[in-house]
């Protein structure tokens, strides 16, 4: 391990300011470069929409420009508002079928029975994280309802379902018996090894868009397993476009999802500085990605 480095002593929004333009950043309007660094942070904005802008020698590309970075900005935050919406439906249809399912196969509290579950072992911390959802949620009148005025004071799997968080949800998935997952995927059309990768995955992208993170230019760490159709084109699996294409067939009865497709071409087209290769879209994305 090397020696550790030093943590840089803060800047002012000036000094900020001169130091982008010190390592070949074109500022062209100073007094809008301090109005947006008053309201967006200098690491949030300069430390992450820099990547691949510069080379090696920590100085910016030939012709970079402050506005060029805030455009960057500005598509990933607009990319976040468009796809949370079509990450909702998803969200909300898993929640509807694994709980009318479940409760269908087990009863309503069949949930509380380790046998019903792959991994025994993991039941019992699940029963704790369980707990912890209906505590956060318990001052919600359904929760008190049937806290206070039903037999063991337990929610019937169906209500569990919408305290638990989109990564709660994809865990209970996971540890479903395979014959039971078998029969929740089928609902939406796909293998249920693919539906129990695609949710994970979409959990995290979820999470990126929930609190604001950066979908432009990011590698994925939860990456989902893509058919062999899109791995032979080339598309890999460790960028947005693979979440999106995964996205597109579990909403296949959506008919809005060619609008959600056109919405983002034109996203595209508005945010020129975009470059669509660092989020994995190929030259033909909006044919792979839209229904015909």
């Amino acid at each position: 391990m090397g020696e550790l480095k030093r943590h840089q002593p803060p800047m002012t929004i000036n000094e900020q300011i001169e130091n982008l333009k010190s390592i070949g950043l074109i500022v062209e309007d100073e007094e809008y470069a301090k109005r947006i660094l008053n309201d967006i942070s200098y690491f949030r904005l300069i430390k992450a929409y820099s990547l691949n802008l510069k080379s090696r020698n920590g100085l910016y590309n030939e012709k970079i420009t402050f506005e060029q970075i805030v455009e960057l900005y500005l598509f990933n935050a607009n990319f976040r508002q468009i796809l949370l919406p079509e990450i909702e439906k998803i969200e909300v249809n898993l929640r509807c079928r694994i709980g009318n399912y479940f409760a269908g196969k087990y009863g309503v509290t069949g949930y509380l029975e380790k046998e019903n579950f792959a991994n025994q072992e993991y039941h019992e911390l699940f029963l704790k994280d369980i707990e912890e959802e209906i505590q956060r949620n318990a001052k919600a009148p359904f929760v008190r309802n049937f806290r206070e005025n039903y037999e063991g004071g337990n929610l019937p799997v169906y209500a569990l379902m919408e305290v638990f968080s989109f990564g709660t949800l994809s865990k209970f998935y996971k540890n479903m018996l395979n014959p039971d997952k078998k029969a929740v995927a089928a609902k939406f059309g796909v293998g249920y090894t693919y539906l129990e990768s695609w949710l994970e995955s979409i959990s995290y992208v979820r999470n990126i868009c929930a609190h604001y993170g950066r979908l432009y230019n990011t590698k994925l760490s939860k990456t989902p397993m893509l058919y062999k159709e899109y791995t032979k084109a080339g598309i890999v699996n460790n960028r947005i476009y693979g979440v999106l294409l995964c996205m597109k067939h579990l909403l296949k009865e959506d008919m809005h999802w060619n609008l959600f497709v056109d919405t983002l071409e034109a996203l595209l087209e508005k945010y020129e500085t975009v470059d669509i290769a660092t989020m994995g879209f190929p030259k033909n994305w909006k044919e792979l990605l839209e229904y015909s």
